[in-house]
């Protein structure tokens, strides 16, 4: 590693950074307390763009530090990404894109070490998320067929709102799942609409829907936690082993060192007439 490599990853340096983005996103919360006619505007947009400024410095840091290899991280990527978006002209035709410079706070997620920790377990999740919700969408299809045949052949024209087709089927349901006003805005308008027993086609489907699906996530989440954990451990373990095996090997060669000039210490003992001259 190269003195500007361990310059730009040293603890320091990266407490310093994540300083400065806690002080930009005051600034940008500051920012929207106040209109541009305001002279306060006016001194919050220059502190701004000197936080921008810094920014820029460090992204070269690490562009001249890193070069071809700042590439194959994806967290580089994304820092680079977000401080190009900040540097749009306000005159600009894609100048709504500066509002990405909010997410310059999300580069905590990885500056931090416990965030970037949970920020990766995410990510490994997100494949089986991706299965949850195939299942999730199956549960609903099903139920949503099963409603709409139970109750969307009615008069009722609120009850034809919420049941009268596939579609509306699965967003009712969908709202039952997320349990926002289920109640009284679904449940209570089918049982009024001569259908007593809805209630327990809509308690099953939020107990299979809903309590089972969010546990899935859970676990799946919780498991990714545990992983990328456990990877951490073995990272910290291997480095440990690594100094444990340098400082071994420190060790044999001072001990070495040192049965090297016992061994010489022992032959000038025994023969006094090849010390130097000048040996006492």
């Amino acid at each position: 590693m190269t003195r500007l490599q361990a310059f730009v990853e040293h603890i320091a340096f990266r407490r310093a950074v994540a300083g400065l983005i806690f002080f930009n996103a005051g600034i940008l919360g500051a920012l929207t307390f106040v209109t541009p006619d305001m002279a306060a505007w006016r001194w919050l947009t220059l502190v701004d763009q000197m936080v921008i400024g810094l920014f820029v410095i460090e992204i070269a840091l690490k562009l001249a530090a890193w070069r071809g290899d700042f590439f194959s991280k994806g967290w580089h990527v994304f820092d680079l990404v977000v401080i190009a978006a900040s540097l749009i002209p306000t005159s600009s035709a894609i100048a709504v894109l500066r509002a990405l410079r909010v997410l310059r706070i999300l580069r905590l997620l990885h500056i931090v070490p416990m965030m970037r920790r949970i920020t990766e377990a995410l990510f490994r999740a997100i494949p089986g998320m991706g299965a949850i919700m195939a299942v999730s969408a199956l549960i609903i299809y099903v139920a949503a067929v099963i409603a709409t045949d139970m109750f969307g052949r009615t008069d009722n024209p609120e009850v034809r709102v919420l049941f009268g087709d596939l579609q509306s089927s699965a967003l009712s349901l969908f709202q039952v799942m997320t349990m926002d006003g289920w109640r009284f805005e679904v449940v209570q308008k089918v049982m009024d609409d001569g259908h007593p027993f809805a209630w327990v086609f809509f308690l099953i489907f939020i107990f299979v829907g809903s309590f089972a699906v969010l546990n899935l996530f859970i676990a799946l989440f919780v498991d990714a936690l545990q992983t990328e954990h456990d990877r951490y451990q073995d990272e910290r373990i291997d480095e440990l082993d690594d100094k444990a095996d340098d400082a071994e090997k420190t060790r044999r060669q001072i001990i070495e060192l040192l049965q090297d000039l016992k061994a010489e210490l022992a032959d000038l003992r025994a023969n006094p007439a090849a010390r130097p001259p000048d040996t006492p």
